[in-house]
């Protein structure tokens, strides 16, 4: 490679060190806050257990995350057209890390609720302009791997938090001291590159629908795989309960999931630059299918489960990947931000619908049903994809 090319190409002009520039610091600005927010989520869940309360109400308080994104998010793009990107982000972090430190200061449980509406809404907004940033800044012929780092350091930030929470403890103000600062640290970067952060143009005006309808493989992809997501990550270990591992094991497979969405995110975004992305959606989707069917068959080996989980949750997180990109490649820049915004809103629907389903399909056919659930949520993204393409494909050109 030439000493003057980049990863994202070659760097010969100042634009292209400036692409590169806001880029790492909207990636680096994700990832610190990636961190603060691991490590607050489990933290709050072990603060209200501490605190008397059921698993029932600990899981109604964190379902308030989805729905103040899906409250706050749309609106999120005029308030960037209004008062810029980086104030914007600036004033998301306050909210955020100041409702962070204020969790542990509330004495009833109640309060817990509009508190915790308040610091997703600040979240919400945050990911919703890095990832337009990011979407932005990206080189359109690159734009997946990009974003495959972007959800690659994500991941690892992610990772990087609940190990924290082993050094700092799970009592008293540091821990929440600590989650808050880190969300501060994010915005170092924005402040370093504020003078590259992009503008949100007004746009079409377009709602939920309108960019349903504009972009609809890239937005479903995303509901697809928040509905997935929480389900894996929240059932999957009350599955290898019913199988027959100890609680430990039952954590571990979750992890193996998290290590393959780790490592194929770079990958398939490679891919996604050099394959119709409608094509790599819909071959994923396919392939998730699949292997949800194995599942059962996998669970009587450990090994063979363990390989399994680890492939199939690599191949079902590129579904946020690729649909990224793919978002950005068919949304004109004008409405980009709203195409992003409405992007975290349907991932945020998936959020609420998918445990409920897969949980639901766990009681119901016992352990099994957990897998089949995992089934139908893959299919009915996929089937009407593969239709969508087949059409276009066999639609007469002008």
């Amino acid at each position: 490679m030439n000493p003057s090319e980049s990863l994202f190409g070659a760097v010969r002009r100042g634009t292209d060190r400036e692409r590169f520039a806001a880029i790492s610091a909207a990636i680096a600005c994700v990832a610190v806050v990636g961190v603060g927010l691991s490590l607050s989520i489990p933290l709050l869940s072990i603060e209200m257990e501490r605190r008397g309360a059921s698993s029932t109400l600990i899981g109604l308080n964190t379902a308030m995350a989805g729905i103040s994104s899906i409250c706050i998010v749309p609106f999120v793009p005029r308030i960037a057209a209004r008062i810029g990107v980086v104030p914007l982000l600036t004033l998301s972090v306050v909210i955020s890390a100041a409702s962070l430190v204020a969790f542990p200061l509330l004495p009833g449980i109640a309060a817990w609720f509009p508190l915790r509406f308040v610091f997703s809404a600040g979240l919400g907004a945050l990911f919703v302009l890095s990832e337009y940033w990011i979407n932005a800044a990206a080189p359109p012929e690159r734009r997946g791997l990009v974003l495959g780092i972007y959800t690659t350091v994500l991941a690892l930030g992610f990772a990087v938090g609940p190990v924290l929470i082993t050094l700092v403890g799970t009592t008293g103000l540091w821990p929440y001291l600590t989650g808050a600062g880190l969300v501060f640290a994010g915005l170092l970067p924005v402040f370093l590159a504020r003078g590259l952060s992009p503008t949100v143009e007004g746009g079409a005006g377009r709602g939920v629908f309108g960019y349903l309808r504009l972009a609809p493989a890239a937005l479903f992809a995303a509901l697809a795989y928040g509905a997935v997501e929480t389900g894996i990550f929240a059932i999957l270990p009350l599955y290898g309960l019913r199988i027959g591992y100890d609680a430990q094991g039952a954590a571990g497979l979750v992890s193996l999931i998290a290590l393959g969405n780790v490592l194929f995110q770079i990958p398939f975004g490679w891919l996604a630059d050099r394959v119709d992305r409608g094509l790599v959606l819909c071959g994923t989707s396919f392939a998730c299918a699949l292997g949800s069917a194995l599942i059962p068959a996998a669970s009587t080996s450990a090994t063979a489960l363990g390989i399994l989980l680890f492939l199939w949750g690599g191949l079902a997180g590129t579904l946020y990947t690729v649909g990224l990109a793919a978002l950005g490649a068919r949304v004109s820049p004008a409405d980009l931000a709203g195409a992003n915004a409405t992007f975290v809103v349907l991932y945020n629907v998936g959020l609420i619908l998918g445990p409920p389903v897969i949980g639901g399909g766990l009681d119901v056919m016992p352990p099994d049903g957990f897998a089949y659930a995992l089934l139908g949520l893959f299919l009915a993204y996929a089937i009407p994809l593969a239709g969508t393409l087949r059409h276009a494909r066999n639609r007469p050109s002008p």
